[in-house]
């Protein structure tokens, strides 16, 4: 082929894929009174956060395979019934059902104490009368591996301090293996948290097969630094740590759904929400009941505005993410002669502060697209779009092609109360919350009714 004809032809190309995608972009720019109007109701009151007290207060921490978990599904499918939603069901998913038991942490050498524990997600629990052992403290799995030695019989603690999540988190899901692989008898770590008020936290941890499990919890801040501190002196530390913690068989559980169905391409999904359940500490209210309630309450919104959009819009509360992520698998798994029809997946798990933006992950053009809809959401502080988004609840649909955008807010204080008897609806603000309330809705309404779907590339 000759170079100008070879030139035409990719300029052509070209101009067939970003034409649409500038067209696309322009479009948005016509939804400004729209998104005005979804902002101002969504502004006008309480509603989420009233909506979550209520849940959070009524029945609590929601464990997977927990009654306080299948309660709340139940009254939440019953209030979307009565908002008049469409296609409102539960979706049936198998779950892991962990239950903690009684459980202590005492310190016996060199002076008698309670130590506020938690024991962490899927450990097994200690023999009955507990392990009495002396500690071993350690700052890193590196200082293990040099003491090894020391640890043969011992309770090691990792006290390790804070520094993001993604790298402290290690400690709690991989503690109890690099204990156990030096002869310990059981592990314990330093709360994975920046801030403590004698709060320890919980999460999930994990075995390894080859490996022989032993017992794993969580302490304070306070306390894992204080027996650091003593065994510096050259204090012997010994601790008494008991756990009844088992777990039982897989349970039955449920996806809650509900829609606004498309007056157009119905078939076409946006589908958005937060994950139901959470830790069996506090109320689950931070970590993820907000974002659950936030993405509802931006479908009643768009509703209460009689504004279908020409896709349909479905909220998904998902089951078990906390501790094994088999409502996002059951989700694609139902849905998987669908997806390739889903246009856009948001998740809404950090918490609901103040708005900060978004994260997306998909193509060039779908990525202007969403940041022309995010310029509609200044005014709550919601129009930044970074690189990289998602969530563990879409993450199983994203893996298959749909475009994925976290829903981004001012994250200083989640970690404060992440997965501790500190994550209460108080921590939350109704205005904060009513904030993003706006830019869900607004984010899902404009990508929902855009003429073309979002694109892929």
């Amino acid at each position: 082929m000759r170079p100008f004809r070879l030139f035409l032809l990719v300029f052509t190309t070209m101009l067939l894929t970003v034409a649409p995608a500038a067209a696309q972009q322009a479009e948005v720019a016509g939804y400004r009174q729209t998104a005005d109007r979804i902002i101002a109701a969504a502004l006008a009151d309480s509603s989420a956060w009233n909506r979550l007290a209520f849940m959070a207060d009524s029945y609590g921490p929601r464990l997977s395979g927990s009654a306080n978990l299948e309660r709340a599904i139940d009254w939440m499918l019953a209030q979307m019934t009565g908002d008049g939603l469409d296609a409102v069901r539960g979706e049936p998913v198998m779950v892991p059902h962990w239950v903690r038991g009684a459980e202590s942490a005492t310190l016996v050498e060199p002076r008698e104490t309670d130590l506020p524990m938690l024991g962490l997600g899927g450990s097994i629990g200690t023999p009955a009368g507990g392990i009495t052992a002396e500690v071993l403290v350690v700052s890193s799995f590196d200082e293990l591996k040099a003491r090894a030695p020391e640890a043969a019989g011992k309770i090691v603690l990792f006290d390790v301090p804070f520094t993001s999540y993604g790298s402290t988190v290690q400690y709690r899901v991989n503690g109890a293996v690099e204990a156990a692989k030096v002869g310990a008898l059981a592990s314990l770590i330093r709360s994975v948290g920046p801030v403590s008020l004698n709060t320890p936290h919980t999460g999930v941890m994990i075995y390894d097969p080859t490996v022989t499990p032993i017992p794993a919890a969580a302490l304070t801040l306070e306390h894992a630094a204080m027996l650091h501190r003593m065994q510096a002196r050259g204090q012997q530390v010994v601790v008494r740590l008991e756990m009844a913690a088992r777990t039982l068989p897989d349970a039955e559980s449920r996806n809650v759904v509900s829609e606004l169905r498309g007056r157009e391409s119905p078939e076409e999904v946006v589908v958005m929400g937060g994950h139901l359940d959470s830790w069996d500490v506090g109320q689950g209210a931070v970590d993820d009941g907000g974002g659950v309630v936030v993405a509802w309450e931006a479908l009643r919104v768009l509703k209460r505005l009689g504004l279908i959009p020409r896709r349909t819009i479905r909220v998904v509360g998902w089951t078990n993410e906390e501790n094994g992520g088999r409502g996002g698998d059951g989700y694609r798994d139902r849905h998987s002669d669908a997806v390739a029809r889903h246009v856009l997946a948001i998740e809404s798990d950090g918490g609901v502060f103040a708005p900060a933006g978004w994260g997306f992950t998909g193509g060039d053009s779908a990525r202007a697209t969403v940041q022309a809809v995010a310029a509609l959401l200044e005014s709550v502080g919601a129009n930044q779009v970074r690189a990289q988004g998602g969530g563990a609840d879409i993450g199983p649909i994203m893996q298959q092609g749909v475009p994925g955008l976290s829903h981004d807010v001012d994250g200083t204080r989640y970690f404060w109360v992440h997965h501790t008897d500190a994550d209460t609806v108080d921590k939350l603000d109704p205005r904060e919350m009513a904030m993003n309330v706006a830019a869900m809705a607004v984010m899902a309404y404009v990508i929902a009714d855009l003429p073309q779907p979002l694109p892929r590339r």
